[in-house]
């Protein structure tokens, strides 16, 4: 499925028109530095010149069975609260949604726990959370298809509604475990600088993680395929924030990153699909050990924004980075020109 949808390669005749905008701005030529950047890393991501800046967060939830194995010091249950605080509107994406003007789309990606009808939370019907991948796959293929097709469908659907940025959040207890897994696997980083205390590990649970992570990539040894890897460590929720990153970018939108977990399922995709990179745009450079080194591995995309020490997750960062990305359209929609203000260009 990774490679079913079709994206647009860079178009040099847009990226001339607009850099030259941009350096007509009332401003000296670069004088806003990175988010002149991210104006045209916007605008072409839409492939247009006056690009919109509307926004949703797709924010996928899944459970994980190695969490049985001790690998968060949180119980799988949260996820499930922590699910209904979203469609109540009290957790921190839903705080930081209402102060960035972003929709929040609640995504089962799935929980292990029922959950009730709500008519923000959109199920995907796949399984109730994953296997343990400590003794056996996380998944089956044809779940992480199942996944991948789910998470490409809603962003295109959020596209299609209006928005013309996505953001990647996530919420899954014991999931920097499987995103540490995965990049082990699929990208060939290290495994022990990836381990970090996730929501909040002490050094004896930290250890311990440690200690079922190493042998969980014994299991299934690297290198894999981004498929193999989400089959063999899950989980549903990384799959489904894969498959978004391709499905937003297939319909003209930027992909607006959000920490390790998040990060993990864009490099997945942009491993599968190397076109993907032009419509990537990392948030920030989270807390968790092993995020610096897995955004090294992708200089092509968009460097992160910030760096403010978060390790919340739920797209929190990617929304924090919004109002960049909004002022950044606006730079390019609204600013005036040396000519349209009549302001005189540099002396010579």
């Amino acid at each position: 499925m990774l490679s079913d949808l079709s994206l647009a390669t860079p178009d040099a005749a847009l990226s001339a028109r607009v850099s030259a905008r941009i350096d007509g701005k009332t401003k000296p030529p670069g004088s806003l530095g990175r988010i002149e950047a991210l104006a045209l890393r916007l605008a072409l991501a839409q492939g247009r010149e006056a690009p919109i800046v509307r926004a949703a967060l797709l924010l996928c939830a899944g459970d994980h069975g190695l969490n049985a194995e001790g690998v968060s010091a949180w119980p799988s249950e949260v996820t499930t609260q922590m699910v209904l605080n979203f469609l109540a509107g009290g957790a921190a994406a839903n705080v930081f949604a209402r102060a960035a003007g972003a929709e929040v789309r609640v995504l089962d990606c799935e929980v292990a726990a029922p959950l009730p009808d709500h008519p923000r939370l959109i199920r995907a019907g796949i399984r109730a959370g994953t296997r343990n991948a400590l003794r056996e796959d996380a998944l089956t293929a044809k779940e992480v298809s199942a996944a991948l097709v789910f998470g490409a469908e809603q962003a295109r659907a959020a596209v299609e509604a209006g928005a013309g940025v996505i953001l990647l959040g996530e919420m899954g207890i014991g999931n920097t475990s499987a995103a540490a897994l995965l990049a082990h696997s699929a990208l060939a980083l290290p495994l022990g600088p990836l381990v970090g205390p996730g929501a909040g590990h002490d050094a004896a649970g930290l250890e311990r993680k440690r200690a079922v992570l190493e042998a969980c990539a014994a299991r299934r040894p690297g290198p894999l395929s981004p498929e193999a890897a989400l089959a063999a460590f899950g989980g549903l929720e990384i799959a489904a924030m894969a498959g978004a990153a391709l499905g937003a970018a297939s319909a003209r939108a930027l992909v607006l990153v959000d920490g390790f977990i998040a990060t993990a399922a864009a490099l997945l995709a942009l491993k599968a699909r190397p076109g993907l990179a032009p419509f990537l745009q990392f948030a920030h450079r989270g807390a968790e050990p092993g995020h610096a080194a897995m955004l090294e591995t992708a200089p092509e995309a968009g460097a992160p924004l910030l760096d403010l020490g978060l390790r919340l997750g739920e797209g929190s960062g990617a929304l924090l980075a919004l109002p960049l990305v909004t002022a950044a359209a606006a730079m390019l929609n609204e600013m005036a020109s040396f000519e349209s203000a009549g302001v005189s260009g540099k002396a010579g």
